[in-house]
């Protein structure tokens, strides 16, 4: 779902703009230089853009800083604080801060 989500041209595959779009979200922008830098490691400088084969390898493979981040991302989203019902409890004075 992730590698579909970043596959903006619906191609197959994801280009540089994807991978900044990607890493925006992520809250760890780059620049275009650190981007074609990262997109040619996960390729290992074969192409200019990442196959769905090559996010799977960097997602499982040791170096896996990428799922990391994308692990936190998604747990910050589905997280939920229930509130309390009902109204709240009464205060005095010696419970303010």
């Amino acid at each position: 779902e992730k590698y579909m989500e970043f596959d903006l041209n619906n191609q197959g595959e994801i280009d540089l703009m994807s991978v900044k779009r990607m890493m925006e979200k992520l809250g760890a922008p780059k620049t275009h230089l650190e981007l074609k830098k990262m997109i040619s490691e996960v390729t290992g400088g074969v192409s200019d853009t990442i196959s769905y084969q090559d996010f799977v390898n960097v997602m499982l493979g040791k170096r896996s800083a990428v799922l990391k981040l994308v692990m936190m991302f998604e747990g910050k989203a589905n997280e939920s604080n229930p509130k309390p019902s009902g109204p709240p409890p009464e205060r005095d004075i010696a419970s303010l801060p």
